[in-house]
């Protein structure tokens, strides 16, 4: 299959969110004032796929003023439940969407928005509810507790035409491992913004985060 990179003013799909670089980042942010500095500081480093999760009061507003302030970053929306926090997210300006698991509401609801989807799947059975609905391309979650690298090697046969974004106990450490995989395309992690260096404005360390992450194999 061939990997294509979005480019800025055409329609963005899932794959594209995923072959853009090695790493998205999972972001959870609790300051609205942190989400600009923070997203420049990713992009600077060259990460332009953004996940900023819903699991904040703050959450979309972030995913506003990003979107407002920040023309080169791509962001979405993770931690997805419903229909309507896809609606949420899309109405803040999110330009892809993230779920934790897979219910046909969140695929027709995101389709009827023209919203990319990233499902999130766990066992055969969430693979093959998400691919009736027509998505191949699926976030794996939560990786290191659902088999990690072994378990997408069990899909390699009965899903070899399905590709993963592991996330969930995805390390620096142990990324490439991930990476290295011929059904994973990228993973998504936290350690690009550690809450210590959030906190303290530390922007340039996310930068280096960032810089590092984008140096690691990534199928392509």
């Amino acid at each position: 299959m061939a990997m294509t990179r979005h480019t800025p003013g055409t329609a963005l799909t899932a794959l594209q969110v995923m072959t853009d670089a090695p790493v998205i980042p999972v972001i959870v942010l609790t300051e609205i004032a942190h989400a600009v500095p923070l997203a420049r500081a990713l992009v600077a480093g060259g990460i332009r796929m953004l996940e900023v999760t819903l699991r904040t009061p703050v959450a979309l507003a972030c995913i506003e003023r990003i979107v407002g302030e920040l023309p080169d970053a791509v962001v979405g929306a993770g931690t997805v439940r419903s229909a309507a926090d896809a609606q949420a997210a899309s109405l803040a300006g999110a330009k892809f969407a993230v779920s934790p698991g897979y219910i046909h509401s969140i695929g027709r609801a995101c389709r009827d928005l023209e919203l990319p989807l990233l499902p999130g799947v766990a066992t055969g059975s969430e693979i093959l509810l998400a691919q009736q609905d027509g998505y191949g391309a699926l976030k794996f979650f939560p990786a290191i507790q659902s088999g990690g690298p072994a378990m997408l090697k069990a899909w390699q046969g009965p899903f070899g035409d399905v590709l993963f974004c592991p996330t969930g106990g995805v390390t620096e450490a142990n990324a490439a491992e991930f990476l290295a995989l011929s059904n994973v395309v990228c993973v998504g992690g936290s350690w690009l913004t550690p809450t210590d260096a959030v906190a303290s404005g530390d922007w340039e360390r996310i930068t280096q985060l960032a810089r590092a992450a984008c140096q690691l194999p990534a199928r392509r």
